[in-house]
């Protein structure tokens, strides 16, 4: 049966779009093709530029404009996008995510087949047989999540599961960090439904040979007969060289499983199955419309130990001796790795237990499937490696925790590599080389020859247990030498893994990157049998041209179609904000390395995508956007059309998220303010962002003409005015306003604790939704402070925060108002105050955004002495001072997602468990009200979207409603329903404090 998706992007693109007016229009050269498509797919068909940019790259160093892009609904969607692709002799690519790293899902003229926003079904699960089946659009995470209520799992685990398709996976063979234990996809893929390049329908599965069934098959006059007359004639014809020159590992996806396709099944008979030859084929055969997949159970617990060595060389050496211990995971790290991780604010804290002497750790996980005790396992291997071998120490985690916090430091890897300064990167290319355990010490240490012998280096990380080891070299591939030096380390690598009876790539596939090099890994014989296979589902190679095979004719080059080749330049513009830390405007958007994490629905970012599952609202949509801009890809000029402000920048709620869970850091909230701030130059602010951008002080009217203010919001007809005026949507209400201000309340009632008699001081600082619109909240923070010992001011001269004109791009203003702001601050500071925001947008922006708008030692005091209210109770441990009555309540708790993105959320939760609630922290991203965002009449929608995405998840947790964030707690209280807004934290808190 079908279950329900995960997310539904009820606000498709398609239907956002057309509220705007702006030109759409196909690129010229291919109008025809998109007519014609359009003229018979049910989906989605875009061939404009923005399209082509959208889609000219994935997760991987190259670069390469499509023809345009199609959304099929279905399966006949399929066959008729491919049947209009051979009519204008156009080639197809099938792409998942678009987060493999070899290349395989770009090309120059091909039409983009999308499988992930229609179809993306899990269509059953038998659990009695362990197998399921799925559209080849669902994301492996949210299949994982499905099947464990049946304790099972799709066995490959690559690390970007959480948006990775199982189409995807089945394309480029997918592994994982337990391929030591379970194998990789091709063990898993037991039947297919694939569209031929003639636009046929195929269903492989396990044919016996020479069955009724089969003679069947190969009896008749069509493209399928052919295939699998043609498959097993080579198999057989080739037999001792598939023998030959196939390696004994458990992870080779380089070429065509020729040495898979015929096999004797569990009864003994000898069989042909066409899925296997698919898997791993990336798109160049057929595409996958629906699978068949076999599952595993779900191991109840697990354990981890690591290793610590003072030689790399070593801990590889020891590899082969974990092995026999029946670990279902050995990985490694090394300590360049540890050395990156311990200067990263984001990962510092899970490198802390890593002695400093070591070079490199293995790390081996075992689960309870194989084994009962796991700490008499881990005493075994602690007395093989520490008692009697060259490990020093081992670090046991037994806790979901600490394995946890284990795991993050071995997946940090990728994202502190990427993430360095510069041109010169650590680049994917030949780093999922793969030979036998057993050979891994030597076959490094002649790594690390070759790498000398270029003058460059490498980080070294992975999966060690199976022979693969991610070594990446640091090049630049913006210059010509670099390039040359990419080919020439490629070709001495190989040598070097055929000498020791490798696979040129153990987990990431062919592609762009490796696919030169398969007649070298396979031989003349084997590669001539791949060009047949080729033929034989492909006679035109229009699917996927240039992968894993080539014609003699047109040869595959790994130096061309890169995205930043040897004329690759960028423009480093004059800016507002400071970028120096990020090493320049232009830097900051090129760390996207297109690995599409942006895609994932857990953590924070990015939640335009998850409420339109749409490539132009992820994080790596909007940084190739910006990036065609700064090179000249697309005319500068387009950086101030009406559309690209529209569609790439206002789509981002600047939630912040992609600055700490984008694994490189690419904070798109910065560089949207930056070019906003610059559009606006040009073009003038219009009305709706001068009134959200000096929101303070319209507030400050309103509160002086309540209640007045309030009933002329209520009169028929003025939501309507305001929407027709200002762009307000007319369904949202607006905030209430209260007569008497916090900073009026407080001016008449003073401080009960004087500064003398204060254990501590602070400054509360009155932002604009609490000061005119929710006192509560501040006059709650008051009394828990005062409750503690801390005396506290409220300044009447304070500015406004800055954050509301910052949000808006009106920078000149934001940076008015810091100024005035850290002047204040910093005398309070001086004189022994600590400052403390109620609203956590306002928090981080002194904690983090005027440190981009004013460069003093003044700003770096204010941010270094800002805290959020939980923040600051959180920290010094003032709520352990204070008495409370006793509760059964449980809450929900939404954190804000600034300071989830600053690492700051976890101290209300932290807060509400000492005050003696029960609490759950949902798992949520950006509520999308996002300031002023859920008031746009164009986004409202989008809003309301991403909101139900978090209506779900507070009533899965079922407590009362909490939030921090006024425009989550307006988001929550606009429900259906129209209920009460949700408290703020420090209310809570405040209902148990004893005489409350």
């Amino acid at each position: 049966m079908a279950v329900e998706k995960p997310q539904d992007g009820l606000h498709s693109y398609e239907e956002f779009r057309e509220t705007l007016d702006h030109d759409y229009s196909d690129v010229s050269e291919y109008v025809e093709l998109a007519n014609d498509l359009r003229a018979v797919t049910k989906g989605d068909v875009r061939f404009d530029e923005y399209a082509q940019i959208l889609y000219a790259t994935d997760g991987s160093i190259y670069q390469a404009r499509p023809a345009g892009a199609v959304f099929p609904r279905d399966t006949e969607d399929v066959k008729h996008a491919v049947r209009v692709a051979a009519k204008h002799d156009v080639p197809i690519i099938a792409r998942g995510a678009g987060s493999s790293l070899g290349g395989q899902t770009v090309g120059p003229g091909c039409v983009v087949l999308d499988m992930t926003v229609y179809m993306d079904d899990i269509l059953a699960v038998d659990a009695d047989r362990k197998r399921a089946r799925v559209q080849p659009g669902v994301v492996q995470d949210h299949f994982d999540e499905h099947a464990a209520q049946y304790g099972l799992k799709f066995a490959p685990d690559p690390a970007s599961s959480n948006r990775a398709t199982i189409g995807g996976g089945i394309g480029n063979n997918s592994t994982g960090a337990h391929s030591v234990r379970y194998g990789i996809t091709d063990a898993y893929t037991e039947e297919l439904k694939v569209v031929l390049a003639d636009g046929s329908l195929i269903h492989t599965r396990e044919v016996v040979l020479d069955s009724d069934e089969y003679d069947e098959i190969v009896s008749k006059d069509d493209r399928e007969a052919a295939i699998y007359r043609t498959v097993r004639g080579l198999v057989e014809e080739h037999a001792d060289e598939i023998d030959a020159r196939y390696p004994d590992l458990k992870r080779n996806v380089s070429g065509y499983n020729l040495n898979k396709v015929i096999y004797e099944n569990e009864a003994g008979e000898t069989v042909i199955n066409l899925s296997k030859l698919f898997v791993g084929a990336e798109s160049t055969l057929g595409v996958i419309v629906e699978a068949e997949i076999s599952l595993v159970t779900l191991p109840e617990e697990t354990a981890l130990v690591l290793y610590c060595f003072t030689d790399l060389l070593e801990a590889l050496e020891a590899v082969p001796e974990a092995l026999e211990f029946g670990p279902s995971a050995v990985e490694l790290m090394d300590d360049e790795m540890f050395r990156l991780a311990r200067e990263s604010e984001q990962f510092s804290q899970y490198e802390k237990p890593i002695p400093d002497e070591t070079e490199a750790a293995l790390m081996l996980e075992y689960d309870s499937e194989l084994h009962d005790d796991f700490e008499a396992a881990i005493g075994q291997t602690n007395a093989h490696f520490v008692d009697e071998g060259d490990a020093f120490e081992a670090i046991e985690a037994y806790t979901d925790a600490d394995q946890a916090d284990l795991w993050k430091l071995r997946k940090a890897a990728i994202p502190l590599l990427m993430g360095l300064k510069g041109d010169p990167k650590p680049y994917p290319f030949i780093e999922d080389a793969t030979v036998p355990p057993a050979e891994l010490a030597e076959y490094v240490e002649k790594f690390m020859a070759v790498l000398d012998d270029h003058n460059t280096s490498a980080a070294y990380f992975a999966h060690a247990g199976s022979g693969t080891l991610h070594i990446r070299p640091i090049l630049n591939l913006k210059a010509d030498d670099g390039i040359q030096t990419m080919q020439s380390i490629t070709d001495d690598v190989t040598d070097l893994v055929l000498e020791h009876s490798g696979s040129f790539s153990g987990e990431h596939g062919d592609g762009l990157a490796r696919t030169a090099f398969n007649p070298k890994m396979y031989g003349e014989e084997l590669w001539s049998a791949f060009q047949e296979i080729k033929s034989v589902f492909d006679p035109d190679w229009r699917m996927n041209p240039g992968k894993v095979v080539y014609t003699d004719k047109d040869p595959t080059d790994m130096r061309e179609n890169l995205r930043y080749g040897a004329g690759y330049t960028s423009i480093e513009p004059q800016t507002k904000l400071d970028f120096s830390d990020e090493g320049g405007f232009s830097h900051l958007v090129e760390l996207c390395n297109g690995c599409g994490t942006c895609r994932q629905t857990d953590d924070v970012m990015c939640p335009t995508y998850r409420g339109m599952k749409d490539e132009i609202a992820t994080t790596r949509g909007r940084a190739n956007m910006l990036r065609a801009a700064i090179s000249g890809e697309i005319p500068e000029e387009e950086l101030y059309s009406a559309r690209f402000q529209d569609e790439v920048l206002d789509l981002c709620v600047g939630c912040k998220g992609c600055k700490s869970d984008c694994p490189t850091g690419v904070d798109l909230a910065k560089l949207k303010a930056e070019t906003k701030y610059q559009y606006y130059e040009r073009e003038g602010i219009g009305l709706r962002e001068r009134l959200f951008g000096n929101i303070d002080t319209v507030s400050k009217i309103g509160s002086t003409l309540a209640p007045l203010s309030n009933v002329g919001q209520k009169l028929p007809g003025s939501d309507l005015v305001m929407e027709k005026v200002a762009g307000i949507a007319s369904d949202r209400d607006l905030p209430s306003f209260k007569r008497e201000s916090l900073q009026d309340w407080y001016a008449t009632r003073g401080s009960r604790v004087s500064p003398t008699e204060a254990d501590r001081k602070v400054v509360l600082f009155p932002d604009t939704y609490t000061n005119y619109c929710h006192p509560r909240a501040g006059k709650a923070a008051i009394r828990v402070l005062e409750s503690a010992g801390v005396h506290v001011e409220i300044p009447d001269d304070v500015a406004p925060s800055g954050r509301a004109a910052y949000s808006v791009g009106m920078l000149d203003a934001a940076e008015e108002r810091a100024r005035t702001n850290i002047d204040l601050f910093t005398e309070y500071i001086e004189d022994g105050y600590e400052i403390v925001a109620i609203e956590p947008s306002d928090a981080v922006v002194f904690q983090d955004e005027y440190l981009d708008l004013v460069t003093t030692a003044d700003a770096e005091t204010v941010a270094t002495h800002t805290y959020g209210i939980s923040e600051y109770l959180d920290t010094y441990r003032l709520i352990e001072r204070l008495p409370f009555e006793e509760t059964d309540e449980t809450l929900s708790y939404h954190g804000h997602c600034h300071q989830k993105a600053t690492g700051k959320d976890h101290h209300a939760v932290g807060v509400l468990r000492r005050a003696g609630y029960a609490v759950d922290p949902i798992e949520s991203s950006c509520c999308g009200m996002a300031g002023s965002f859920g008031y746009e009449a164009e986004h409202y929608d989008l809003s309301k979207e991403i909101g139900e995405q978090l209506y779900e998840k507070l009533d899965e947790s079922g407590g009362a409603p909490v939030a921090p964030g006024a425009s989550c707690r307006s988001q929550i209280g606009d429900r259906d329903t129209r209920t009460e807004k949700p408290p703020h934290p420090i209310e809570k808190v405040n209902d148990l404090l004893s005489g409350s």
